[in-house]
């Protein structure tokens, strides 16, 4: 994941939404209000400072079978 400054490493261990995602719908990523990404295909909602500093942020989600 690239933001226009910063490469982003999303290991799928931490952001399991991307795992069985379709590379067009990693890429179909939009930029809102300069710190928020929201990928529609994939209903996946994210804050830079969530990438940034993912320790802050436990994971409280998961896929569902």
């Amino acid at each position: 994941m690239r933001s226009s400054t910063t490469e982003y490493f999303l290991p799928h261990e931490e952001y399991p939404w991307f795992r069985a995602a379709r590379l067009e719908q990693i890429l179909d990523v939009e930029l809102i209000h300069e710190d928020h990404l929201h990928w529609p295909a994939l209903d996946v909602d994210l804050t830079v400072d969530c990438l940034e500093r993912p320790d802050r942020y436990p994971l409280v989600a998961s896929l569902q079978p």
